[in-house]
């Protein structure tokens, strides 16, 4: 492994542990700040930080599958470990290290809230279109999770994604 790949494999820690930092941060923050208290009006109708212990996925659904959900994020977690050690250290990569990072902080983030209180904290919620209540590790991941998919399928070409192939060495002989 090069130098500059160890390198982007650092910055992808780095990143990832202060991501999550972050997001436990704000989730302490609403617990102490947002729970058993009304919600926070930030922009009047539209925006507002409400306190929801779900215990649930997305939207609440599935309330009261723990072992499944900490199952899934350590699949996830699998997954985009061994893409960002496959990705090369190539420039035109550096998007994809972050977005992988991302997601994997996103699901470390929940994995974390569940593991330890049973439910995961969202408090995030906007008023105007009654979207679910959701937080900081669901932006991660799901921002980044829309954007990868945008890139996958209009940006990046089969050729360019070799490197997640069980097949590499075939690849780069005949390429």
């Amino acid at each position: 492994m090069s130098i500059k790949k160890k390198l982007f494999l650092l910055l992808d820690l780095l990143g990832i542990v202060g991501l999550i930092a972050f997001d436990q941060y704000t989730k302490q923050w609403a617990m102490i700040y947002l729970k058993d208290k009304p919600a926070y009006n930030l922009i009047n109708g539209i925006l507002e930080l409400n306190y929801l212990e779900n215990q649930g996925a997305a939207f609440g659904m599935l309330p009261n599958q723990k072992v499944f959900f900490v199952f899934v994020a350590i699949v996830i977690l699998f997954a985009a470990g061994y893409v960002l050690i496959k990705l090369p250290d190539h420039k035109k990569y550096t998007i994809l290290h972050s977005l992988f990072s991302l997601i994997v902080a996103g699901s470390i983030g929940n994995m974390i809230d569940r593991v330890r209180y049973d439910y995961v904290v969202d408090f995030i919620y906007f008023v105007r279109i009654n979207f679910p209540i959701f937080n900081v590790a669901d932006i991660y991941a799901t921002v980044s999770a829309v954007i990868l998919l945008f890139l996958l399928l209009f940006v990046y070409k089969e050729k360019d994604l070799y490197f997640i192939s069980f097949k590499q060495k075939r690849y780069r002989e005949y390429h």
